[in-house]
């Protein structure tokens, strides 16, 4: 009687699942070469020019619509693109100029589509937040906060099925976290052990609201627990701590253990877009980031200490990357703007009914 009692027993025990691989630590920031320091800072120059001459066109009227600016969080695209391979995609939001950017795409083709002219990669029908880039695996800029999470989730599992042994970037920010997509796609992510880094760009608010008002869980490394998704907080105002996060994620990813969540701390100087005020929040707070932690003035700050450059280099680096962002700024005001008749190429058009005769 009790053997039967405990072979019953046996059958009805639920089956245990297969462990969890343990959440891999915060990786200690890398010890950047004297080429490596000098490429990031010129970098995220790069970016921080072209997004200080944005915004001088905007309120000058070339650029219309919608525009947000990634200055301040330069360092979270550039240390993560640092650690990618060829043909690693990207997928973000609407702040996506610095991630065009840091692909490599022509500073050129991306002003030019700010200001709608034929010669920006949508052709001047995207504006700033839909732009878009095949050949360099760029895949947008979303206007609809959060759609791109579930995109990102679907690149990624092209490369699992091609089996070609690439990741997809997914970025978003500490507002789009809070959306139900995203979770949807977390589950479906783990469920396949899909090859996406899911990176958080917590700027700390939102469209205008703190973190801390907004979000019952603000620890954004834990917010994929309960689908077994690991995470880990990342200074995003170091390109040297994200880098090393990056190819930490990107290794979990390509050796088959699914998705990883980077929390990137970061913090955008200025307003979510060019109409915002920012008031929610004081000007001590943003001048003490500014002093304490840019991440280009770290960059310069160690490249000098080390006498890998004095002022006068940095400065003629500066020199040449403002002359770049003059001549995109340049060719972006006087490019042609699209023919009428490019309205209705490039889109989906409904399809009318098929009719059956009696």
């Amino acid at each position: 009687m009790a053997k039967s009692s405990t072979a019953s027993k046996s059958k009805s025990s639920p089956k245990k699942t297969a462990r969890q691989p343990a959440a891999p630590k915060t990786p200690r920031p890398i010890d950047f070469t004297k080429e490596q320091e000098l490429k990031a800072y010129r970098d995220m120059l790069m970016i921080r020019r072209f997004e200080e001459k944005a915004g001088q066109l905007y309120g000058m009227g070339f650029i219309g619509g919608f525009c947000h600016l990634y200055i301040g969080q330069e360092a979270v695209v550039t240390g993560m693109q640092s650690a990618l391979i060829e043909g690693d995609q990207v997928i973000t939001a609407y702040r996506d100029h610095g991630h065009m950017l840091a692909c490599d795409m022509d500073p050129k083709g991306v002003m030019a589509e700010l200001t709608g002219r034929q010669g920006g990669y949508s052709r001047g029908k995207g504006g700033s937040m839909h732009m878009f880039s095949k050949e360099k695996n760029f895949y947008g800029g979303h206007g609809i906060v959060g759609a791109q999470v579930s995109l990102g989730t679907g690149i990624a599992f092209n490369n699992n099925y091609r089996e070609n042994g690439n990741v997809c970037c997914t970025y978003f920010g500490d507002g789009a976290s809070n959306q139900g997509q995203v979770y949807e796609s977390f589950n479906m992510a783990k469920l396949w052990s899909l090859p996406v880094i899911y990176i958080i760009e917590n700027n700390r608010y939102a469209m205008g609201t703190s973190v801390t008002r907004s979000s019952a869980l603000t620890d954004f490394s834990r917010r994929g627990c309960s689908f077994n998704i690991p995470g880990i907080e990342v200074d995003g105002m170091d390109v040297r701590a994200v880098q090393a996060a990056g190819e930490l994620a990107a290794d979990w990813c390509r050796s088959g253990k699914g998705p990883i969540i980077l929390d990137m701390q970061t913090y955008r100087y200025r307003g979510h877009s060019m109409s915002d005020p920012a008031k929610y929040r004081t000007k001590d707070e943003v001048q003490k980031m500014r002093a304490e932690n840019d991440p280009i003035e770290r960059v310069k700050q160690r490249v000098m200490q080390k006498k890998w450059a004095d002022e006068d280099e940095l400065k003629a680096i500066d020199k040449d990357i403002r002359a770049v962002v003059a001549d995109a700024a340049e060719f972006a005001q006087n490019d042609p703007e699209p023919d009428p008749a490019e309205l209705y190429t490039d889109i989906l058009l409904p399809v009318a009914p098929m009719t059956v005769e009696a």
